[in-house]
């Protein structure tokens, strides 16, 4: 049974998000971050290489888990915030991941797909757990495009993951704050990009 703690902080980290509401949550939570990064001058989310499965011309969705797709159900949202922590609307955020058994679709869009933020720079895609591969510990592939700026390509982490200490990439700013239970994931993570 969730403490009255939880059930706040959960309030905290994903009432702002669409999809992501507090009567969609359920059992046990792990917090271990803030969801936020600070803002000001050096803090900005840093990049990362998009790999060798980026495919351009994603289709513009948000539910990327179809029926019957195996792995954890994971509901990610965040938002896109400027340096001084105002929200960014209009900016596209592409995902694209792994399938639970450590598969990328090179040949469509499956586990692809993009969103614009709205006026709040909130974004949100419904999703599954990413499986992993040889030599990378479990992570989400992101490109941020704001209207008019330069392209962020980086990639996002999960806490706990044995993984990461040995994954040559992984970057501990980039880790997401994780809650849920044995039925769902929810993650958030909220992004600030350089101006210009």
């Amino acid at each position: 049974m969730p403490t009255r703690r939880d059930l706040l902080l959960q309030a905290a980290l994903f009432s702002a998000l669409p999809g992501l509401g507090f009567a969609q949550t359920r059992g046990q939570l792990a917090l271990p971050l803030e969801p936020t990064p600070a803002c000001g001058p050096q803090s900005y989310t840093p990049a990362q290489t998009a790999g060798p499965y980026f495919t351009p011309g994603s289709p513009r969705r948000n539910a990327l888990r179809e029926p019957g797709m195996a792995g954890m159900p994971l509901r990610l949202g965040g938002r896109v915030l400027d340096p001084a922590c105002r929200p960014l609307a209009g900016v596209l955020v592409d995902l694209w991941q792994a399938d639970a058994e450590g598969r990328y679709d090179n040949d469509g869009f499956r586990l692809r797909g993009h969103v614009v933020t709205d006026a709040e720079g909130r974004w949100a895609f419904d999703t599954v757990r990413p499986g992993l591969y040889p030599g990378r510990t479990r992570h989400l592939h992101v490109k941020l495009q704001p209207a008019g700026g330069r392209v962020l390509t980086t990639q996002l982490y999960f806490p706990g993951e044995p993984g990461n200490a040995r994954d040559g990439i992984f970057d501990a700013r980039l880790l997401m704050a994780v809650g849920g239970n044995d039925d769902e994931m929810l993650a958030r993570f909220d992004f600030v990009l350089a101006e210009g």
